[in-house]
């Protein structure tokens, strides 16, 4: 672990397995797990908590200030989960305090120049391909994929098991378990493919492509639509998933096709 290139702060608590390359920094207020590598020219500032078994790529700088003007000097985090893996330049900013942290979840993997901005909340087995761009206080959950150069406005939310377009403009809430892509981002369908390969079953997934049909081929608008869902489909999980995550959305959600 000792490496005489890099800057270590003395204050930082590393564990004993972590390996750091040359021409690290490490600054105080620094916790990183067991099983870690570092990789050269990587930056991690003050306030972030790094979990086992990460690997960081080279150039990578996490737990910068937010670039949020609002932003007065308060203590906050930087927190990445255990087995995740960043990239080339990613940048993860610490939290403001409006939440007090940024997440990224465990098992992710954030390739290169992505950045995650301040408060932003990233769930377990996420991942955003190269260049993804995430503003202040964005949501992503479990499975989520982002294709490369997408950027996500503040505020928004990416439900779990969704798949986004490459290039994606995200400026409205994208409900779980479906694809989105066009300009602008739109209702593809269900990620049926994803699910089966994460265990959902047939009647699982045809019980989602129901709700959908609703949402997005009756015609109705959205309230309506929910009110359809809640009195004419059987309640499951994943129903119910889906129209607490619309319910809980102050943006609203994308549009269909052809809407």
């Amino acid at each position: 672990m000792k490496q005489p290139l890099a800057y270590i702060h003395p204050d930082a608590k590393i564990a004993p397995t972590v390996v750091i390359e040359p021409f690290v920094t490490i600054d105080k207020n620094v916790v990183i797990g067991e099983g870690t590598r570092i990789g050269s020219n990587v930056t991690i500032l003050e306030g972030v908590r790094i979990g086992k078994n990460c690997t960081i790529f080279p150039g990578a700088v996490i737990g910068a200030v937010p670039q949020d003007l609002k932003f007065q000097g308060e203590d906050s985090l930087a927190i990445i989960g255990d087995n995740t893996t960043l990239r080339e330049f990613v940048t993860v900013n610490r939290g403001t305090a409006s939440k007090g942290k940024t997440i990224v979840g465990s098992n992710c993997l954030l390739m290169a120049y992505c950045h995650v901005a301040h408060d932003c909340v990233i769930g377990d087995n996420v991942i955003m391909s190269n260049a993804c761009q995430l503003a202040g206080e964005v949501e992503i959950d479990d499975y989520a994929i982002l294709g490369g150069g997408t950027m996500i406005h503040q505020f928004s939310r990416i439900g779990a098991h969704t798949m986004l377009q490459g290039g994606s403009k995200v400026t409205k809430d994208v409900p779980p378990f479906i694809t989105a892509g066009r300009d602008p981002l739109s209702y593809a369908g269900v990620n049926s493919i994803g699910l089966r390969r994460r265990g959902y079953t047939n009647e699982q997934i045809r019980d989602i492509q129901d709700v959908y049909r609703f949402i997005y081929q009756s015609g109705m608008n959205t309230s309506h639509s929910v009110e359809r869902v809640q009195a004419e489909l059987p309640a499951t999980k994943e129903r119910d998933e889906i129209l607490q995550f619309i319910k809980n959305s102050p943006r609203g959600i994308i549009k269909g096709y052809f809407d």
